[in-house]
């Protein structure tokens, strides 16, 4: 058993620290997971959106300093019960998502790992079985360093994490997993390849003759039967998503994603959502749009806010260009700050940056055609 839950300890020590630190590279990014499971139609929490990232911070935070600490044996009560009560809740979560499909990934590990909701439930059940054992056979869990070094390691963890959180929040995530981090190419990430593979659905054919009826089940071809039917189609296995979807830019109800992602030169500005955005990031913004177009860049804006919002915007801060529309999921996924801006090269993303840095976006002198 003294075997058994050290190795226990080392699993979930691991675990909630990697899951932690994953999150906490990219709280923003949990934070609209969080929305997503208060939204009405899933737990009706909505009150609580608007601390939202808060709760995320708090939640990541928390969690990478109980991994920390079941792996010293610190504080081993209020660890241990910690666990316990976290797991349970969060079972509870994946368990509803799985089953009601609600939140289709639960982001326990971000962007890095994508599970389904019942890969997300099935993970949490063997967590819950090896914090059990933890919780049953405590006597077991014994520090490994002195009282003080650990206290020092856990403060230190503690003051690490408010800083790398801070830091992220201030700036971008130090590793970008989503599809659109520096180098991808957006046309690229549309695309399907000619080997993708297609959804498979499966057909229910009720059919009536007679007054009796018989069910039939294909894949698609039309059964050799005879009378009323009626059909209902399942998909049983889902086909190749590209990993960028949804990613358009329209003005005036006219798509020019293919013309702007041919662009040799573009710069975006992208704000998710005018009404919530942080308004100084447009003064630097503004600054060094205005810089850009100087040099030959051709510059846009993208953003989910209605053309009367991003016009007044536009009017207020004396900006330069046009605010194309995409959807706030896509804006949201492309990068985490609202404003933001980056730079795009034949629809490649060579520069992200938060509108805290917007300055230091890199131009060069280019030849106007």
């Amino acid at each position: 058993m003294k075997y058994i839950v050290g190795l226990s300890r080392i699993l979930v020590g691991l675990l909630f620290i990697i899951s932690g630190i994953i999150k906490l590279n990219d709280p923003v990014g949990f934070s609209f997971k969080l929305e997503d499971y208060f939204a009405p139609e899933v737990l009706n929490l909505d009150f609580l959106v608007p601390y939202a990232l808060l709760i995320a911070i708090f939640v990541v935070i928390y969690e990478v300093m109980l991994g920390v600490m079941i792996l010293l044996g610190y504080a081993k009560k209020f660890t241990l019960w910690s666990l316990l009560l976290m797991i349970v809740f969060f079972t509870f979560l994946t368990f509803y998502s799985a089953y009601f499909n609600k939140v289709t990934d639960c982001g326990c590990f971000g962007d890095a790992i994508k599970l389904t909701p019942w890969e997300s439930f099935t993970k949490d059940i063997v967590l819950l079985v090896l914090i059990l054992i933890l919780f049953f056979k405590r006597d077991h869990i014994k520090p490994i360093i002195s009282s003080t070094i650990r206290k020092i390691v856990v403060y230190s963890s503690f003051i690490g994490c408010m800083i790398f959180g801070y830091y992220v929040l201030q700036h971008l995530p130090v590793i970008d997993f989503r599809p659109y981090k520096i180098g991808a190419n957006i046309t690229e990430g549309m695309t399907y390849p000619p080997d993708a593979q297609k959804p498979i659905f499966e057909y229910l054919w009720t059919f009536t003759n007679n007054g009796k009826e018989k069910i039939v089940v294909t894949n698609g071809s039309f059964p050799n039967e005879e009378g009323k039917y009626t059909v209902e189609t399942k998909m049983i296995q889902k086909g190749y998503e590209p990993p960028i979807h949804d990613y358009t830019m329209e003005l005036e109800g006219k798509d020019y994603t293919s013309e702007l992602l041919a662009e040799d030169n573009l710069v975006i500005v992208v704000a998710y959502s005018i009404s919530n955005s942080e308004k100084e990031g447009f003064i630097s913004i503004g600054k060094i749009t205005n810089e850009a177009l100087k040099k030959g860049y051709k510059v846009i804006g993208l953003s989910a806010s209605s053309k009367q919002v991003t016009n007044a915007l536009v009017k207020e801060y004396k900006l330069n260009f046009n605010f194309y529309f995409c959807d706030e999921t896509t804006l949201k996924t492309i990068i985490r700050s609202n404003p933001a801006i980056m730079e795009l090269q034949n629809g490649t993303i060579m520069q992200k940056l938060h509108w805290n840095d917007a300055l230091d976006l890199k131009l060069n002198t280019l030849k106007r055609k």
